[in-house]
């Protein structure tokens, strides 16, 4: 868990504690502290603050995708702006919650992030979408997409990864990669935020 609120962090802290299937390894209150402690400990799920103290949610998102990528990450933020939500996804992260959520949520959260699946609060989906390529688009657009290119695009926008995609379906992931690149040429989405924007659009999200 990265917080700089010494408050946000034991009130994080002690929700988990009652969670039967989640231990808290580590925590920290800034984003060069949070490197170290990630890369030391390797946790399933690291909960991470966007504004921190030395460097931004966004900037520690991206190095922690690039030097661990196996950690899933999840943003907690008071920030509702779709600028902050696409710049993380962008990072790669797995999900985003807001903290004016509902505790439970962020169990849930994590939970699914855990799973492999993408979790991205109700507020931030409808914020999202809305100016966004995808929201757009008539949602018969999936029409254009074979089953299997429509099946690797769905995980895609629930967060896992092409290695994932590729066990689950049982195919290889260069296939998945061929897949990949033809539903998202037919679509025209350029990036993995693009791909979660328009999966929500579609209503794959809505599960969660």
């Amino acid at each position: 868990m990265v917080d700089d609120h010494p408050v946000v962090l034991a009130g994080i802290k002690s929700l988990l504690m009652t969670v039967s299937e989640v231990a808290v390894v580590g925590e920290c209150a800034t984003g060069r502290e949070a490197l170290r402690l990630i890369l030391d400990a390797a946790p399933d799920v690291a909960v991470i603050d966007i504004s921190l103290p030395d460097i931004s949610g966004i900037e520690l998102a991206g190095r922690l995708a690039e030097a661990c990528p196996a950690v899933r990450l999840l943003a907690l933020s008071v920030h509702e702006d779709r600028a902050y939500v696409q710049q993380l996804l962008q990072a790669g992260v797995r999900g985003y919650l807001l903290k004016r959520s509902a505790a439970e949520e962020l169990v849930r959260a994590i939970r699914a992030i855990s799973a492999g699946d993408m979790y991205l609060d109700p507020a931030v989906i409808s914020k999202a979408v809305s100016d966004s390529h995808a929201a757009s688009n008539a949602p018969e657009e999936a029409g254009n997409l074979s089953p299997r290119e429509q099946d690797v695009l769905r995980l895609i926008a629930r967060g896992f990864a092409n290695k994932e995609i590729a066990a689950r379906l049982q195919i290889s992931t260069k296939t998945v990669e061929t897949y990949k690149a033809r539903a998202a040429e037919k679509l025209s989405l350029r990036t993995r935020a693009d791909i979660v924007k328009y999966g929500a659009a579609q209503g794959w999200l809505e599960t969660f």
